[in-house]
């Protein structure tokens, strides 16, 4: 399919105008009231039709009795009801307005994914068809997009980002939507797809490639279904932004929790190992780490000339700098010492006794409040300009600035480290680790350092560990671009 079909197809689920809700009560308490709430408060601007076979009205909207029945066309149905209603509510479209409803994703659950539900995932696969319609699910939450104001997910008003998601588990899709905002991560989309018994990941993926608002893509797959189609795809000159991949059921134990979960067959987990390799998709383990990836391929850009390897640790702790610089070498990032040009003129700043200036740069707490935190800025451009790293981790551990320096030194350590970005703009990537002790006012005062960080395109981690992987899987992407261009 071309870029402007698949654009065609898809942008009316990322994009309603209209929502068609089936399962809402008139008493008001279903979960596709609650659903209908959710919208509105999320900022859906559109028709919201609820659909009830005697209500006149719910929830202040007028009621139709049946999907077919609603003055303009349905772009996406919410369905919310016992499963061996829908076949028939849906092909019973095609008999009035075949064609009148784009696509309609199936809450509910007891289809494929357990052996008594198999024939009648056919019928409602079969039912969709009927009627004209595109088919997402069974047994998913649905849709977060908040360029199209829809949100499985109780969250507030959210702007729209370029991160784009691909979740066959709603719970986890859940996940990924609430801690990803927390860490900084904007979407352009999220779509939980269950058992895939119409809608397959890949189409999802190859809209995300076509679609201009997503600059990574992110995929919780335990299917293996369209797995041809998704490997032809991510090897096709479409597939030029970052793909970050959690798979479910790469043992022998998660494949059998993945078949009892949404019916799917896991595949070995050296094929999805050969799938990296071959595509340059990012193949994670942890739920953080596909967070913490998305959020980097958001916020840096990756360097296609000249792949990420030498990196400066610079922060506050020897203990943390030493098992980081460990840390990172098994993940292939290099933290080697400067060379002369790079120490003479540090040492030349005449720094506190117990400052190190060979990489990693450690900097004790006395060190970073000389001029209420501006020395870093000369830290920083000495090692920008005479060491040119690919990447530099600031880490701070926040709990020993409280009490012992001015409330401003952690808001000039930011704004020094930023304006140095500026002054060598491309030339490395900038991480920063704000590491606390979980004090409540200490984790308050790090939301807002992160917020402040990410508006000015810098992801923010928790531990060096994370920015660890986030950085390796940001490395992994540029080698294979570096590759498969010819550069190496």
């Amino acid at each position: 399919m071309n870029k402007n079909n698949i654009l065609e197809e898809f942008t009316p689920l990322f994009e309603p105008k209209t929502v068609a809700v089936i399962g809402a009560s008139a008493k008001g308490g279903a979960l596709p009231n609650h659903f209908i709430r959710r919208i509105r408060e999320f900022g859906f601007t559109g028709e919201i039709y609820p659909i009830h076979p005697s209500a006149p009205e719910i929830d202040g909207l007028t009621a139709y009795k049946t999907l077919a029945d609603t003055p303009l066309p349905v772009d996406y149905a919410y369905i919310a009801v016992a499963g061996a209603q829908i076949p028939a509510m849906l092909e019973a479209v095609k008999e009035k307005k075949p064609g009148h409803v784009r696509f309609a994703q199936v809450i509910s659950s007891g289809f494929g994914e357990v052996d008594e539900g198999k024939d009648l995932q056919q019928q409602l696969v079969v039912a969709a068809r009927a009627g004209g319609m595109r088919l997402i699910g069974p047994n998913c939450l649905g849709i977060f997009t908040p360029r199209g104001g829809v949100t499985f997910a109780e969250v507030g008003p959210q702007p729209a980002g370029s991160v784009g998601v691909v979740s066959q588990s709603g719970g986890l899709g859940t996940d990924i939507v609430r801690r990803g905002l927390a860490r900084g991560v904007k979407f352009s989309g999220l779509i939980t797809v269950g058992n895939c018994a119409d809608v397959v990941p890949a189409e999802l993926v190859e809209y995300y490639f076509a679609d201009a608002q997503t600059k990574v893509v992110g995929m919780y797959i335990e299917s293996a279904k369209d797995g041809r189609r998704l490997f032809e795809l991510l090897r096709s000159g479409k597939a030029a932004k970052p793909v970050v991949i959690l798979k479910g059921g790469r043992t022998q134990q998660g494949l059998a929790a993945a078949a009892s979960h949404t019916g799917s067959l896991a595949g070995d987990d050296r094929v999805w190992m050969a799938l990296a390799r071959q595509t340059g998709c990012v193949l994670v383990d942890t739920l953080d780490q596909f967070i913490d990836a998305l959020l980097t391929f958001q916020s840096l850009t990756p360097k296609a000339t000249q792949p990420t390897k030498k990196v400066t640790l610079f922060g506050n702790g020897g203990g943390t700098s030493v098992l980081a610089t460990d840390y990172f070498a098994r993940l292939g990032l290099d933290v080697t010492p400067f060379d002369a040009a790079t120490i003479e003129p540090l040492a030349a700043l005449k720094l506190p006794p117990g400052t190190s200036i060979t990489n990693p740069v450690d900097c004790p707490v006395g060190t970073l409040q000389q001029d209420d935190g501006l020395v870093a800025e000369k830290i920083l451009d000495i090692i920008f300009s005479n060491g040119k790293p690919d990447a530099l981790v600031m880490h701070l551990n926040m709990s020993a600035f409280v009490g012992r320096t001015k409330p401003e030194v952690l808001d000039n350590l930011m704004a020094a480290a930023l304006r140095v970005q500026q002054k060598y703009p491309g030339q490395a990537h900038f991480l920063l680790v704000l590491r606390s002790d979980g004090e409540p006012a200490l984790e308050e005062r790090k939301r807002a350092f992160r917020d402040k960080a990410n508006a000015l395109g810098v992801p923010v981690f928790d531990e060096m560990s994370n920015a660890g992987h986030a950085l390796a899987a940001l490395k992994a992407h540029e080698q294979f671009v570096f590759s498969r261009t010819g550069c190496a």
